[in-house]
């Protein structure tokens, strides 16, 4: 009640836009029906005019909602969210030139460097694309996701309060969407094919869904395990630590039965490395033991591979199945189809090494680099079925050497910065705060080894809008004085 008291000609412009929505549906004809969406339009408008931040938490709590929809041939878009995080660019730059007062302290951070190293990469990589009009709205993509997301959020998150209410935004959604997987799933626990598609339409299939989920993990459980004078100290309702018990236990629930094993893998991955920042070992420590094992793979690669053909464990509904599952690559579909993108990929990447073949459109072009010998049942010439399923590999070979590095940065960057603000935040609560945001963002660079997913909304927007927190807390967050006495007891803390 207080809320809408506060916000009554908001809410009055609702209650008129859904009046006027339904008396559209009745009485106008079906064949002029983009006239229903005229007053959403423009309350959405008045919302980023009157309420420019809240419209980055309103976009947020509708991208878990969001479904792709044809508007034009070959032009598809995530409905409602992207045709508003398109105005919201716009009205952004337009915010910018006008008011002249962006924070140039986040202009400088590594990270924004990294970020807008790889913006340009992709307009030079775009002019030399294979296919250039993929490649430019594979761009405005790329810009519509990062700019609200990232280049706007650092500064809507300069109040930390912020970083909470959009977690919770987004997490609220979810939370919706995966009880819905879950009823679905109720009753076809003995059909694989089925549980990979309950969390349809809202997610294209079961590996984005449960990469999302992991990213949420750490970031909920935070605030969930707050202290209550924390809590109290931001004027938490009572109801608040229950409401987040439940979105806990349903992201258990619905990371479990995404039976989707990178996302498995990624939580472990972050989980592990948890207790590794935590007894103090160094970033590029860290850095050097992914190095070393990565390069170890390569060396004895043909022994690896030998013993993991000996593998016959297909994807399976039961939990020990399915990891058993995860080093299958003689039988199972999965594990096969990703081994033959990245044999098409690497093809690829070896033709165009420096500029590669042009953003976004790998998919358009990989399978005349398929060999027949390494095609699964799901393989497919049509590009229907997704890109290079890594976001490593995906970069190298869309936009060369340059733009593999460039994304690697930005991954290293932001994980060394959130270090950084976890052991060097003089307020405890940013601190922690730092440390859930950096693990919840680890858990997507490891899944990204399998999968690439920054081409969608659904990862783009909570992946971006982290990377925003971390380097928010960073700039925006009080440091502690740097003596010999503070940083002998920190050691201690992290002992």
């Amino acid at each position: 009640m207080s809320w809408l008291k506060k916000h009554k000609d908001l809410a009055v412009a609702v209650l008129v836009t859904a009046a006027f929505l339904v008396a559209s549906f009745l009485t106008l004809s079906r064949d002029i029906y983009w006239l229903f969406l005229l007053p959403l339009a423009g309350l959405v408008v008045a919302l980023f005019v009157l309420k420019f931040e809240t419209g980055l938490l309103v976009m947020a709590l509708l991208t878990p909602f969001a479904i792709d929809y044809a508007l034009l041939p070959g032009m598809e878009l995530s409905i409602p969210v992207e045709p508003m995080m398109i105005l919201f660019t716009v009205m952004f730059f337009f915010r910018v030139l006008v008011e002249r007062s962006y924070d140039r302290r986040i202009l400088r951070h590594p990270v924004t460097i990294a970020i807008m190293a790889m913006l340009l990469w992709m307009v030079v990589t775009s002019t030399t694309s294979q296919l250039p009009a993929v490649s430019f709205k594979y761009f405005a993509a790329r810009l519509w996701f990062v700019v609200p997301f990232f280049f706007a959020a650092t500064q809507i998150f300069r109040d930390r309060n912020r970083v909470g209410q959009f977690v919770f935004c987004y997490a609220f959604s979810l939370v919706v969407v995966i009880l819905i997987s879950t009823a679905k799933t109720l009753g076809n626990f003995h059909d694989l094919q089925t549980l990979h598609r309950v969390m349809r339409p809202f997610y294209n299939d079961h590996t984005a869904y449960g990469c999302v989920i992991a990213l949420f993990v750490p970031i909920v459980f935070h605030y969930f395990i707050r202290s209550g004078e924390e809590r109290q100290s931001e004027g938490a309702s009572l109801w608040l630590r229950p409401v987040l018990m439940v979105a806990v236990a349903s992201l258990a629930v619905g990371l479990f039965f995404s039976y989707s094993r990178a996302a498995w893998i990624s939580v472990l991955g972050a989980i592990g490395v948890y207790f590794a920042i935590r007894i103090g070992m160094k970033v590029r420590w860290l850095v050097l033991l992914f190095t070393l094992g990565a390069s170890l793979f390569f060396v004895y690669q043909s022994d690896v591979l030998y013993k993991l053909g000996k593998n016959k464990q297909d994807s399976s509904y039961d939990l020990s199945g399915q990891v058993k599952s995860i080093s299958n690559i003689s039988t199972d579909a999965s594990n096969l189809e990703r081994l033959n993108r990245w044999a098409s990929a690497m093809r690829m990447f070896k033709e165009r090494p420096l500029l590669g073949c042009g953003p976004g459109t790998y998919q358009f072009l990989y399978a005349s680099y398929q060999r027949s010998y390494q095609l699964s049942v799901i393989s497919t010439n049509s590009g229907n079925r997704g890109n290079a399923h890594s976001e490593y590999i995906g970069p190298l070979t869309e936009q060369g050497i340059p733009g593999a590095a460039l994304i690697l940065c930005i991954f290293l960057a932001t994980f060394a910065t959130g270090v950084h603000v976890y052991r060097r935040a003089a307020n405890p609560e940013v601190s922690r705060l730092a440390l859930a945001l950096t693990l919840s963002l680890l858990t997507y660079y490891i899944h990204g080894i399998f999968n690439n997913f920054l081409d969608t909304d659904k990862l783009s927007v909570p992946f971006w809008a982290f990377t925003a927190a971390v380097v928010a807390l960073d700039v925006f967050s009080e440091k502690k004085t740097e003596t010999p006495e503070n940083h002998s007891e920190a050691e201690n803390r992290l002992s």
